[in-house]
């Protein structure tokens, strides 16, 4: 039996992909610009710009998910499948930008 206590469908799907969809966008424009204005010294010039069109790429496909969200009231969900590259994704850019932040402040061991 469903507890008339526990929301529905579309407002859980609201409650938690809106918010994940937004976190996605933010740290796929965050990384992009990191990318974009930064040189990573462990990675090769082809390396950064292979990791630059993935997120360029990813924050695309976040954008229009996030478009089909709202244009259908919030009554669309999406595939772990097509969620679990972008976290992966987002797991890589943030090592890299870890590692440069330590690089950053430890500018004699690099």
């Amino acid at each position: 039996m469903i507890s008339p206590n526990l929301p529905e469908e579309s407002d859980l799907l609201k409650a938690i992909l809106q918010p994940l969809l937004e976190d996605f966008e933010y740290w796929f424009q965050r990384s992009q610009h990191l990318l974009e204005t930064e040189e990573m010294s462990f990675l090769t010039p082809s390396q950064q710009s292979d990791l630059l069109y993935r997120v360029t790429q990813a924050k695309r496909e976040v954008s229009v998910a996030k478009t089909l969200f709202h244009i259908t009231g919030g009554q669309v969900g999406i595939e772990m499948t097509v969620l679990m590259p972008w976290h992966q994704l987002l797991t890589e850019c943030w090592q890299v930008a870890t590692r440069f932040r330590m690089e950053q402040a430890n500018p004699a061991k690099n």
